[in-house]
């Protein structure tokens, strides 16, 4: 004769996966009874007050302001392009005239702008006051046409 397959440890197994069926079930139970003394829907709900807050009291129609759909922009503003005079005055703040380069300080915003040898129109050294315009370098805005005031 074969012996039974069901050994004892295959029996309490069976018995802790019965009995967690039977607890899952209860609190499955219990969780449905609960709900139906009001925790609904109405319960969840939340509501935006006027200042953004979340509160459980819906917001009072009194307050509520009409907004028209036309006056809702999306995405940025475009922006208004103001004309600059492109001819800006400086002050030469670093030039070395053995390299050909050098740095000039704007009066208005207090900017650096490098200036090469090839931008200048007229010699210049340090604290020359000069005119000049403003071209797209490979590193960023360089001065051209540069001229002593």
């Amino acid at each position: 004769m074969a012996k039974s397959q069901q050994t004892f440890s295959k029996i309490e197994k069976e018995k802790k996966k019965q009995k967690k069926r039977e607890e899952k079930q209860k609190k499955k139970e219990e969780r449905r009874a609960n709900s139906k003394k009001g925790s609904g829907f109405d319960n969840m709900i939340a509501y935006v007050d006027e200042n953004g807050h979340l509160t459980d009291t819906p917001p009072d129609p009194s307050k509520k302001k009409k907004i028209k759909a036309e006056n809702i922009e999306i995405g940025i503003p475009k922006k208004e392009h103001i004309e600059e005079d492109p001819i800006k005055k400086g002050k030469v703040a670093f030039f070395n005239d053995s390299k050909g380069y050098g740095f000039i300080t704007e009066h208005e915003t207090q900017e650096k702008f490098f200036v090469h040898v090839n931008g200048l129109m007229q010699e210049v050294k340090e604290g020359d006051k000069v005119q000049f315009e403003l071209e797209m370098g490979m590193k960023g805005l360089n001065a051209v046409r540069v001229k002593k005031i």
